[in-house]
């Protein structure tokens, strides 16, 4: 699986050194599950993606969807294990960090996303 940095070029910050990015059917629904952590640094792109779900899941994570211009048009911070997110349908892709990402680095909605 190819991993990528994300950048918030917004803020100046980096999300993650390292993100997976999950592009296939299987990639895709696997996501995170079954994994016992996500560490600081770490993260997950999935594309396309409008909706995420965290079931099998064992740590919380934020999760940004994000459009097809790379702007943040939402943000769910630290969704726990067994849930399901909200559906963007304007989402192309979604990034998951590490719970407390979003906060730490002050990312919101309309904010700038580069992946490379």
């Amino acid at each position: 699986m190819m991993a990528v940095r994300v950048e918030n070029t917004t803020r100046g910050t980096t999300l993650a050194q390292s993100a997976q990015v999950a592009d296939n059917i299987v990639t895709r629904f696997l996501g995170l599950q079954g994994r016992a952590r996500l560490d600081e640094g770490h993260g997950m792109v999935i594309r396309p993606c409008s909706g995420i779900h965290t079931m099998f899941m064992r740590f919380p994570i934020d999760v940004l969807y994000v459009n097809k211009e790379d702007r943040v048009v939402h943000v769910e911070a630290a969704i726990v294990p067994w849930r399901l997110g909200r559906v963007m349908r304007v989402s192309r892709y979604v990034v998951e960090l590490p719970a407390g990402t979003a906060a730490r680095t002050g990312t919101q909605v309309g904010d700038q996303i580069a992946l490379g």
